[in-house]
């Protein structure tokens, strides 16, 4: 399960986000983006030593800022089904357009400045009877 697919998932669900200040944030997400950045609605922030309580109607708070975020049960179970309903989820089965050529044949046959056709076998020689003069 991916970080950002989580998020994804968790627009408009409650979390918590504490901050690598100590300040907290309580409230709805509404979106986030690649870099972590988040959206908030509905969000009571606390201050680092927890006696100062703000309410805001919507904050933003960029990714690089945050510490960890508290994310409900129910929004992973959802990451969980998805992945599972896409099949195996990322890694597995067989790995398609990777590396360059045919995989099996290199450095079986020769190679690079062996003379050989590209990706063949190196070529017999026929034995060769007495020359004529």
């Amino acid at each position: 399960m991916l970080p950002l697919s989580l998020l994804r998932t968790a627009v408009n669900h409650p979390m918590l986000v504490e901050l690598k200040n100590g300040e907290t944030y309580n409230g709805h997400l509404a979106s986030c983006d690649n870099w972590m950045n988040i959206h908030l609605r509905e969000v009571i922030c606390t201050s680092r030593d927890g006696d100062k309580f703000w309410r805001m109607q919507e904050c933003y708070v960029r990714g690089s800022t945050i510490k960890y975020l508290r994310i409900p049960d129910e929004v992973i179970d959802m990451v969980k089904e998805e992945v599972m309903s896409k099949g195996r989820g990322r890694g597995m089965g067989p790995q398609k357009g990777r590396g360059r050529g045919n995989p099996a044949a290199r450095g079986a046959f020769g190679g690079r400045g062996r003379g050989t056709p590209k990706g063949g076998p190196p070529k017999q020689m026929k034995p060769q009877g007495p020359r004529r003069m």
